[in-house]
């Protein structure tokens, strides 16, 4: 196996797999502002602005990686680094979920953004000049 064909393979692969992570990141995003939104239909908020502008920045961050997921589709790289900056952010919040011991959605929340952020990273190869 010549070795320029085992990096093209594994290019590819990871590309193909990020594309259905960032959607499932993209996806669980919007879940988490459905749920915001419902939850404050139902309780009292105490802070609105602030639960206005974690739902406000869910959309976007939805919205921003499923451009991303595009961008890997269409094999270009613009995606690329939104992409590895949101998972990097994703990992740092998995770590003060440990702190907190909330282990049922730190764990889940460090297993995607890590398999994410290694398929995002390796999923890119620059045009050769």
């Amino acid at each position: 196996m010549n070795p320029s064909d085992r990096g093209s393979r594994i290019y590819q692969s990871a590309r193909r797999l990020a594309v259905p992570l960032l959607r499932i990141e993209a996806s669980i995003l919007i879940g988490l502002a459905l749920y915001l939104a419902s939850a404050s239909t139902f309780k009292t908020v105490s802070h609105p602005g602030a639960l206005g502008g974690e739902i406000a920045f869910a959309i976007l961050g939805a919205i921003g990686l499923f451009f991303c997921s595009i961008s890997y589709t269409r094999g270009t790289s613009w995606g690329r680094s939104p992409a590895v900056l949101a998972n990097l952010i994703a990992i740092g919040v998995s770590y003060f979920m440990f702190g907190s011991h909330l282990y049922l959605v730190a764990i889940p929340l460090l297993l995607l953004a890590a398999a994410t952020l290694t398929a995002a990273l390796l999923g890119y190869r620059p045009d050769p000049a």
